[in-house]
């Protein structure tokens, strides 16, 4: 934090060496820094900086950066030389000429990323330019460069007008902080993120750094206790430790009370990281603090057996510790830290060490950093639901990936588990289409063979072959899935045309009235023009598909009451053990909670009450945030049969009352309406309904159903 307070800070070239010597031996790459920084400084001569210093202090500040990540000397020279092309009259050919290719192509590429016009102004282009910046970088290190030029920039921000300022805050916040987090640098990630608090919502930032300044001395004091309680414990068994108090950033901080906590709630303010030797002695550490101080449940987690995606390893967990404070804990090993905080760059120090990594293993380790942020930005493009994507992220990206090659030798790829139709679509869509068999390592082998590392495949294909919906079943990427799914929903919209049309004959054939009376030219371009679709073809389309129901359909032509809902079907608010599986537990009372009313086939999550059982939630519901402490895993039965209440809410498009068409739309579809009424009549008009629905599916096309009244604006479900 501190470098959020300083303005200005002098570096030395003599300083940037003499830290560079820490972790790089060779004394040739040495000299190439200094003299990497003597010709920037002559190629800057004379300019300066809107800060009042020589430019030459900028290129300093972001070596010195990339010296505390331990970046290697290439990093370090790039660094330096980043500006020197667009900035002053300096060529390619005379970086190539004194610095080598190495050298000159990650300047290239900084160079490049620097001319781009980033622009935050909705996610599409957020997410586009995150895919520029990777896709640009075929080196992972240019990456690095722009990320420590920006943190540097952010420093010196106070210097441009305010206006500007917000502009490079949202910036680095909404496309380089991710980056920064998908690489692992969280000693840049978290600096990026204070900073940009800092000029977008400065009232917050100082409010939260007050609060924390206010309680400082009270924290240090109890972190202090805290520490030599367990450094005693660990002395006492033989592990040799280091312990550090770890201070939690005003970012994440401000994250968790923009999520309606309270500043006194935020108990990992609180916290150790204890750094040892060896992963064991991660684990011994861990067991010999359970044993003295309680943990809290549901607070542990593994990421030294399950690392995350960027490399980062530690063991967490939260313990009631001195006075009954919550302590979180973090052990790690001393080369987990550096990688925690340094992230991938920090890789590059061991090279030159002389450590038993190969650079070879380092090019990999890299270019799979860059291929799972890839796959990440891929997977995001894809018209997926919501659950789709993060099993995607689960099963394709964060999963081991394979590599298996064509028969040519190309690399393809692919999630561990994967087939070789997978790996055809893989390819190209068409390959994968038309794909009748697959030949792994000159063997036959069938369609839902499982790939191993290093497999060679040939794909046979048949021009005339089409997709089978077995295959939705058999591969194993849900973007490969989602593109087969997508093949039969528009090759099924014929068979979905023909049953909607038998399934409104059969109910005209029930109210008497014969098919070819009730579709008349005039009776159809009404009813199309009811439902705002084009053909009576696209009537039958949304009934086969489930959209619009028979009798909705006939209903506007041909008005005829419903039979109302038996009110035995009404369901009541407790449910049975049969309904929910509480995960562990047999026989519990389990309420499902008012506050966001869920039904069958939400994601729901389980809330211990204080002597009424188990209250079920939906998992993105409000209040469970502040629940998590005593929350478990809970399912829905897939034999429940019951009927659940739900509350939708209803914004009209003016003030005028339509909620007899509500009724009318909920009753087509025979739906059993608990209540409606108007919330607000301002300018427009909101309404609350409760109804009664079996599951998420009959919610969701009831809500279908809503929004297609013109004088509907959107409908919701409500959460209190």
């Amino acid at each position: 934090m501190n470098s959020l307070s300083k303005v200005k800070e002098e570096i030395t070239i003599e300083e940037l060496l003499a830290k560079t010597k820490n972790y790089i031996e060779s004394e040739e790459q040495i000299q190439i820094i200094g003299k990497a920084y003597e010709f920037a400084k002559e190629k800057h001569k004379g300019q300066v900086r809107k800060t009042g210093e020589d430019y030459i202090e900028h290129p300093l500040h972001v070596a010195f950066i990339l010296v505390s990540i331990y970046a290697d000397y290439e990093t370090i020279c790039a660094g330096l030389l980043h500006d020197v092309l667009c900035e002053t009259d300096c060529t390619e050919e005379e970086i190539e000429k004194q610095f080598g290719e190495d050298i000159t192509r990650l300047v290239i590429g900084v160079t490049k990323l620097s001319k781009i016009h980033f622009s935050t102004e909705n996610d599409y282009l957020i997410d586009y330019y995150k895919k520029i910046v990777v896709g640009m970088s075929q080196d992972v290190r240019v990456i690095i460069v722009k990320l420590a030029d920006c943190l540097h920039n952010m420093r010196t921000l106070w210097a441009l007008p305010e206006e500007r300022q917000k502009v490079k805050a949202h910036e680095a916040l909404d496309i380089l902080v991710p980056i920064a987090h998908h690489l692992g640098i969280h000693k840049i990630k978290s600096e990026l993120e204070d900073l940009a608090l800092r000029y977008l919502k400065p009232d917050v930032f100082y409010d939260i750094a007050e609060k924390l300044n206010k309680t400082k001395l009270e924290r240090d004091k109890t972190v202090y206790d805290m520490q030599e309680e367990v450094s005693s414990l660990l002395t006492e068994h033989h592990i040799a430790h280091e312990i550090k108090g770890r201070a939690k950033s005003i970012y994440s901080i401000f994250n968790k009370l923009d999520k309606g906590r309270k500043f006194s709630d935020i108990y990992d303010l609180l916290a150790l990281r204890i750094l040892v030797k060896t992963e064991q002695e991660c684990y011994l550490a861990l067991g010999l603090i359970h044993s003295k101080f309680r943990p809290l449940p549901n607070r542990f987690k593994d990421y030294i057996a399950m690392p995350k995606p960027n490399m980062y390893q530690s063991l967490h967990t939260t313990v009631f510790g001195i006075d009954g404070y919550l302590f979180e804990i973090q052990l790690r090993t001393y080369e987990m830290d550096e990688i925690a905080e340094n992230g991938i760059a920090s890789h590059w120090s061991y090279k030159e060490n002389g450590s038993s990594k190969s650079a070879a293993n380092l090019q990999t380790t890299t270019e799979q950093k860059l291929q799972f942020f890839k796959s990440i930005m891929d997977l995001s493009h894809e018209k997926m639901s919501n659950e789709e994507f993060v099993s995607g992220i689960q099963e394709e990206v964060l999963n081991n990936s394979i590599y298996c090659f064509t028969p040519k030798g190309d690399v393809i790829e692919l999630p561990r588990g994967a087939t070789p139709l997978d790996f055809a679509y893989k390819i190209h869509s068409k390959i994968g289409e038309t794909t009748v068999g697959a030949i792994v390592n000159n063997g036959i082998v069938p369609l839902d063979y499982e790939l191993q590392d290093g497999d060679i495949v040939k794909i046979n294909t048949n021009k005339n072959a089409t997709p089978s919906k077995e295959w939705i079943h058999m591969v194993k990427s849900p973007t490969i899935r989602n593109k087969i799914k997508g093949f039969f929903t528009k090759n099924d919209k014929e068979i979905y045309q023909e049953q909607g049309k038998y399934m409104i004959e059969h109910q005209l054939r029930k109210r008497k009235i014969a098919f070819a009376d009730f579709f008349t030219e005039e009776n159809s371009k009404k009813i199309c023009a009811n439902l705002k679709l084009d053909t009576i073809d696209d009537v039958y389309l949304s009934v086969g598909n489930g959209k619009l129901t028979p009798n909705g359909v006939i209903n506007i032509i041909d008005k005829q009451e419903e039979e109302p809902v038996p009110k035995t079907n009404k369901p009541i608010t407790e449910v049975k053990d049969t309904d929910i599986i509480v995960n562990g537990i047999d026989k519990v009372k389990v309420n499902l909670a008012n506050c966001c009313h869920p039904v069958y086939g939400d994601e729901i999550i389980g809330y211990i009450t204080k002597g009424n059982g188990i209250t079920i939630h939906r998992i993105n519901c409000h209040n469970v945030e502040m629940l998590e402490d005593r929350t478990l895993e809970v399912s829905w039965n897939q034999n429940q049969n019951k009927h659940y209440l739900t509350n939708l809410l209803i914004y009209g498009k003016n003030e005028e009352n339509h909620m007899l068409d509500i009724i009318q739309t909920i009753s087509g579809m025979s739906i059993a309406v608990e209540g409606i009424k108007v919330l607000n009549k301002e300018r427009t008009i909101t309404y609350e309904l409760s109804c009664y629905v079996s599951n998420l599916e009959q919610l969701e096309k009831i809500i279908l159903s809503l929004n297609k009244n013109h004088y509907i604006e959107k409908v919701e479900r409500e959460i209190q």
